[in-house]
């Protein structure tokens, strides 16, 4: 577990962003972010997310979420993280039409071998910082600001 999930109040709504690895533009493909819709899904269907606004950028993601029936947010996101990485670096390796392949695959090796607990390829930059939303306009003020990137993708 990423020494950098500080979630304090296991009940709380927090507000996270996540990158890829050098900021690079990964979800330029729909298929890419594909994966990230599904695996989201899956974790409000099975894991106790409650997912109140995410926007998908080119190389990160904005998330305001909780859980609930007993699921911790630290464990909840980690999975995500760690299914969305595996699964989009065997999507690239498996898509035929990836014009970076290559360089792309050469980048999350080298952020992988800088990494101790890394083992190959390593898809996610581990520097989280989740942030609690401590009230309901807290809350919309982060769904707003979500919303407006929604907006013009």
């Amino acid at each position: 577990m990423s020494r950098n999930y500080k979630f304090n109040n296991p009940l709380g709504v927090y507000f996270v962003s996540f990158a890829v690895v050098d900021w690079l533009d990964v979800f330029t493909r729909n298929e890419y972010k594909n994966i990230l819709i599904e695996s989201l899904e899956y974790c409000q269907q099975d894991k106790g997310m409650e997912v109140f606004a995410y926007c998908i950028m080119t190389s990160h993601v904005h998330l305001v979420f909780r859980c609930v029936k007993g699921f911790e947010p630290q464990l909840v996101l980690g999975d995500f993280k760690r299914f969305t990485s595996k699964a989009i670096v065997k999507a690239v390796i498996d898509n035929p039409k990836e014009s970076r392949k290559e360089w792309l695959l050469e980048q999350f090796l080298k952020a992988g071998s800088e990494s101790s607990n890394v083992k190959n390829y390593q898809f996610w930059r581990h520097d989280n910082k989740p942030v609690e939303l401590w009230s309901s306009h807290v809350i919309n003020e982060k769904i707003n600001y979500i919303n407006a990137f929604n907006y013009f993708l």
